[in-house]
């Protein structure tokens, strides 16, 4: 990756995290608000449930673009971290913070997709053992 490259993409990740940051400084949607009618409590939990998962997403997010910005430092942007093959120009415009080529990162989601069904399906069976 040629310097100038390499600058491109400092800029364009250093933009992301600043809006990242910038929509995660407005926390007011997860205040604790209790509502006399059931019906309500329930939709403020809801929506506050949803709020929270979107700060820790826009979080790992944060924590992916800081990293990438220590593998352009480093030297390393661009490279797979599991084969090691350049990753191609196409995917690191579309996801700038990929640490994976596309073949790795299919592996890494089906990992991640057989542990949640393992993991679901482990509850599964805890909660039939404890009705038992």
């Amino acid at each position: 990756m040629t310097s100038m490259e390499a600058q491109r993409f400092t800029g364009i990740l250093q933009a992301l995290r600043a809006e990242l940051a910038e929509s995660l400084a407005s926390r007011e949607e997860i205040h604790i608000e209790r509502a006399p009618d059931m019906m309500d409590d329930l939709q403020h939990s809801s929506s506050r449930d949803l709020a929270v998962a979107e700060i820790e997403r826009k979080n790992r997010k944060i924590g992916q673009i800081d990293d990438a910005l220590a593998r352009i430092a480093a030297g390393s942007y661009g490279i797979c971290e599991d084969c090691e093959e350049l990753i191609p120009q196409k995917r690191l415009n579309a996801v700038p913070w990929t640490q994976f080529c596309v073949q790795c990162q299919e592996r890494h989601d089906a990992r991640s997709e057989g542990y949640g069904m393992r993991q679901e399906m482990t509850n599964s069976a805890e909660l039939y053992e404890n009705a038992a």
